[in-house]
Parts: C-alpha cells; structure tokens; sequence
C-alpha cells in the first residue's frame, strides 16, 4: 500500500470524536482525508452521491461486501453501511492520511485487513459524563439515548481488550486528548509534509 498509514478513530457517541477531528483538519489542512463510506439508504436532502456517501443498492453492495472489497460493514436502522479498500486507497493515492471513525465491530474487521493503520480509541471520562454530554445535545428521544449509552458502555469495555488499540485517548480534557491525538499521528503527519515538499 503506497501512502501514509491510515488512521482508524473509533468511540462512543459523545466520546469527544468529531470535535477532535475537526480541530485537527484546521490545524493541518491537506493533510487528512476521508473515504467516502457507502450505504444502501437514500440520500437525504443537501447530500450527493460520491462526496457524502457512495448511494448504492443493496444488491451491488452485498455483492461487494461478498467479493471482500469492504474493509468493514454494519447494519444501522436497516440500512448497510460500509468503508471499501478502494475508497482508502483513493485517500492514499493523494498522499493523504486517510481518517476512518468506525465501530468496535469495524474495528475488528479491519484487523484482518494489510492496511495496517494506527488504531486509536477515544474514550469519555466516565458514563456519567457521556449521558450529560448526550442529553446536553437535546437530539436524542429517551430511547433513542437508552440505547446510545448501552452501546457506549460496551465499547468502554471492549477498548480495554489488550493490544486492540495502539492508544486510548481518554477525553476529560480537549487540550490534553488533542495533544495526545496529535502526538499519535506525529510521524504521518511529518511524512505527508516531507513527501509534499521533496
């Protein structure tokens, strides 16, 4: 695989994921990209095939899933959901790091991929502070955040698996974990700017 190694975020909603990413796609601007994931639901109103997500039917896409072209793939609300190797390779080729946020399930998968990307959990300071953080947004139904923190619970868990994670990020402190996140991703980081400028 010609490129920067990519990196797989992973985490419970809530966990601090997105606020970290963004922070870090202004601070480093070229230098991360994301694969477009695919998915079998409709696109909803503003979003376009090939830039939010690859819009495919079920059909082609369980016929990829069946000839091992996605890296991971999850059922979410019905609707399939997944990253194919030619969507991070495309990352890749443009001398990118390429960002996956996906699930402990994807995670797993991804093991058994030759990516070989640096694995990195971010984690909430307690479950406590996850339902605050969940119910502060005020987007989720009672069920809906029931069902949200049951996940989240085990995925604490099963980030504690050894040797799953090359680092987990507790997020108590945003300046710390960004500083732990960029801390992690140094050398790519280095080898996307030393390439670009040779």
């Amino acid at each position: 695989m010609a490129g920067p190694r990519p990196v797989v975020l992973s985490g419970p909603s809530g966990a601090g994921k997105s606020t970290l990413l963004k922070r870090l796609l202004k601070e480093y601007e070229g230098v991360f990209g994301f694969s477009v994931s695919h998915t079998t639901r409709n696109p909803r109103p503003g979003e376009s095939d090939g830039n939010d997500y690859h819009f495919v039917t079920r059909d082609a896409m369980q016929k990829g899933i069946d000839g091992g072209e996605f890296i991971e793939h999850a059922v979410f609300s019905g609707n399939l959901y997944g990253t194919s190797k030619a969507a991070v390779q495309a990352v890749q080729a443009m001398n990118q790091i390429c960002i996956l946020d996906i699930d402990m399930q994807g995670v797993k998968n991804m093991k058994k991929t030759d990516l070989n990307p640096i694995y990195v959990s971010i984690q909430p300071p307690s479950v406590e502070i996850l339902e605050k953080r969940l119910r502060d947004r005020k987007t989720e139904s009672e069920e809906s955040l029931q069902k949200r923190l049951k996940a989240a619970i085990e995925d604490i868990e099963i980030s504690k698996e050894p040797g799953l994670f090359d680092l987990v990020i507790l997020n108590d402190d945003l300046e710390e974990a960004y500083s732990n996140l960029k801390g992690a991703l140094e050398v790519e980081i280095k080898r996307t700017q030393t390439s670009e400028s040779s």
